[in-house]
């Protein structure tokens, strides 16, 4: 198995040569500046601020709406307050409890509060009715080691009124990045009944910070880490193995529904525990064009290894995924009935579109909602179908600047050009829409693109995308109605992410683009069923002259607060047309820019901001990276205080050291995917911003120091 260098990240670029827009802005003589605004997210769903007295700090673990409408929130550093009238202008935030232990879930069932404390299920009564808890009641306790990693996450409450709660692993000492079950039942999901007995139900969790109860089933959130290409959302059906082995340690214990040894495991899939010569350990990196296995590789000798029903590619749809909640009917219009997802890292919301095929849920999985004002870590309901999302950042980082919070997400009841559904077919997908589409647009083949990419199975933090192909979209057949549009693919891939691009689709009364114009499915099954004849489809394809004339560069949304025009040169400089035409499409994501593909300068060029900003938003740096700020990771401007040389910067974007930023809580994942020639720019940009020494500026590829100062 073997790297591609295509680009995936297409919510973040726009792809080549799309003829709808070159004939929209050339043909037509329109100049890109005179083109329709697209719409965006604040048209649709405002983010409303919730006022919490002064002094107050939230720092929301858990929420809960209680029956009479009033809103409990827990906090991490272990408050509960209980908020009459929250979604008026004046909301009254009354203190339950305090002097809890960093509550990260609450929950409320027959007159009482329920949450996870570090140590224990806890019961929270206001026997008296003054407003306070006076009985603090523990449930069930489970052990702790101490270590800070040991979170715990619920309670979420069953349909036969047992609670599920789940445990964070710890890390090891020396080996502080991988993660370890110091005590029983770290890195589980438990079930514990009423009156404290415990169940253990599942285990191979690492970070499981979301859970939801949909519709009777259990799923829970995970981050990508050790063991986790990539975060998404798992099904938690009793005796599952997630995939992260810490928690095997104790599937010898009464009551194990696992059977598996941490033994057997690391016999299939080597956990490269290996010392130097001195006996020290060695941190797990990734290997460029190594062997590898997937999920669905190991899947065949553990048939209780779970796969995520749906996978949230890391950076693009989240970083530090967290909790699962259903839109209710009567809230936010059509999407009722599907799933939202938060992210803490990236203080956004995602949407799940789920579906069942051959007994195991997959679905797609689409962008919903930025620029929330810190980490999302918990939702709730409110009565009028407005969604609280409650917000954090201490310790972990976010895109959001503000260390907490809690805001409100409401629908102004404006229905946008999205896509409404997302469907697995025999032959390839079945597209609909929250609106009728432009048939024109929606039947040219060149409105759409598909690429499938799968990630590692592997004990190094994270995993890049792999094995990634570009299946061809052979036909489409649009509904009568304009509402659906089913397309032919011809590759498509079991096990696989299905990155589903609809650039080119408008809707019928606005020529508008959609909202978000890619999905991503994981394919678990493929469907039996019925294909679609050719002969029924549409193949029509505008754009086969213009994929393999003068092709600009990769063409970026504006994500991030940038905005390059269609057909614009990437930031305004030449571009190499020459390479983009020889690979066609494909030469022109791998090909492109400023430098000739395969070539580096000795002395690489220095671009201001506004230049190496699309390479950021194009490799998703800026999903963690801030050029001023700390935020998930650090501000570039800290970076250029290291002195790196610019080697040196490459070689930490392929292979990060997470030990030398140990206050910061969440590691950079290797990405081989850059292309050299962009990370020499990026890695010359960050040592500007410390006056650009003179080693890093005269740094060539040559260079040998050691990356890891």
């Amino acid at each position: 198995m073997k790297y591609s260098s295509h680009n995936i990240r297409n919510k973040f670029l726009r792809r080549a040569a799309l003829p709808l827009l070159l004939s929209a802005f050339s043909l037509a003589g329109i100049a890109p500046a005179q083109a329709q605004q697209a719409p965006k997210e604040e048209d649709f769903f405002k983010i409303m601020k919730v006022t919490a007295p002064e002094g107050t700090v939230l720092e929301v673990g858990g929420l809960a709406m209680l029956p009479n409408g009033d809103l409990g929130i827990s906090t991490r550093r272990g408050d509960i307050f209980i908020v009459e009238n929250p979604t008026s202008a004046r909301p009254y935030f009354r203190k339950f409890a305090s002097g809890l232990h960093e509550v990260l879930g609450l929950a409320y069932k027959d007159g009482a509060l329920y949450c996870a404390q570090r140590g224990e299920l806890t019961k929270l009564v206001d026997t008296n009715k003054d407003g306070k808890a006076d009985v603090f009641e523990t449930v069930y306790a489970w052990p702790l080691s101490g270590h800070y990693h040991e979170y715990s996450f619920g309670p979420k409450i069953a349909p036969d009124g047992s609670f599920f709660v789940t445990g964070n692993v710890a890390f090891g000492d020396e080996q502080w990045w991988r993660g370890e079950s110091r005590v029983p039942w770290r890195g589980w999901t438990l079930k514990i009944s009423p009156d404290g007995k415990v169940e253990p139900w599942a285990t191979g969790m690492r970070s499981p910070a979301g859970l939801g109860m949909i519709d009777g089933e259990l799923f829970y959130s995970d981050n990508q880490g050790e063991y986790v290409g990539s975060g998404g959302i798992w099904h938690v059906k009793k005796g599952i193995f997630a995939g992260h082995p810490a928690g095997l340690r104790w599937t010898n214990l009464p009551g194990s529904p696992v059977k598996y040894t941490t033994e057997q495991f690391n016999a299939k899939l080597d956990p490269r525990d290996k010392r130097d010569a001195n006996d020290r350990a060695i941190k797990p990196e990734n290997v460029v064009d190594e062997k590898f296995v997937t999920k669905a590789d190991l899947k065949k000798d553990f048939p209780q290894l779970q796969l995520q029903s749906v996978i949230l590619p890391h950076t693009i749809l989240g970083i530090s995924n967290s909790e699962i909640v259903k839109i209710p009917e009567g809230a936010f219009g059509p999407f009722a009935g599907q799933i939202l997802v938060g992210d803490q890292g990236q203080s956004k919301i995602s949407r799940v579109m789920m579906e069942k095929v051959k007994g195991e849920f997959q679905g797609a999985a689409i962008e919903f909602r930025n620029d929330f004002q810190s980490g999302v870590m918990r939702m709730a309901w409110a009565p009028d179908n407005s969604l609280f999302v409650g917000e954090t950042n201490r310790g972990w980082g976010s895109a959001g600047e503000a260390n907490q919070g809690l805001q409100r997400l409401v629908w102004n009841k404006q229905v946008p050009f999205e896509m409404l559904n997302v469907r697995a077919m025999p032959d390839g997908f079945e597209v609909e829409f929250t609106k009728p589409v432009n048939r024109s647009s929606a039947e040219d083949l060149a409105s759409y693109a598909v690429e499938s990419f799968t990630y590692k199975y592997h004990p190094v933090y994270g995993s890049p995308p792999v094995n990634i192909e570009n299946p061809k979209v052979k036909g489409v057949k649009v509904s009568e109605d304009g509402l659906k549009a089913r397309i032919i693919v011809d590759g498509l891939r079991q096990y696989y992410v299905h990155n589903i691009s609809l650039e080119g689709v408008r809707d019928r009364e606005n020529s508008s683009p959609l909202l978000h114009t890619n999905a991503f499915y994981t394919l678990n099954n493929i469907p039996d069923g019925a294909k679609l004849p050719l002969a029924q489809a549409s193949t029509k394809n505008s754009g086969k002259a213009v994929a393999m004339k003068t092709v600009p560069t990769e063409i970026m949304e504006d994500r991030f607060n940038f905005k390059l025009q269609s057909a614009v040169v990437e930031s305004g400089l030449k571009n190499n047309n020459k390479t983009a035409a020889k690979g066609g499409a494909k030469g022109s994501a791998r090909g492109t820019g400023i430098v000739a593909k395969g070539s580096v300068p000795a002395v690489q060029q220095v671009l201001t901001f506004d230049q190496v900003k699309p390479l950021l938003a194009k490799h998703n740096c800026l999903a963690c990276h801030n050029p001023e700020k700390r935020q998930v990771g650090p501000a570039y401007k800290d970076v250029a205080k290291r002195n790196y040389t610019n080697e040196q910067i490459v070689q930490l974007i392929y292979n990060p050291q997470p030990k030398n930023w140990p206050e910061y809580a969440t590691e950079m994942p290797p990405m081989p995917q850059v292309p050299k020639a962009d990370a020499l720019k990026i890695a010359a940009w960050i040592n500007s911003l410390n006056g650009g020494n003179q080693s890093a500026s005269k740094a060539s590829v040559k260079n040998s120091d050691d990356p890891n100062n």
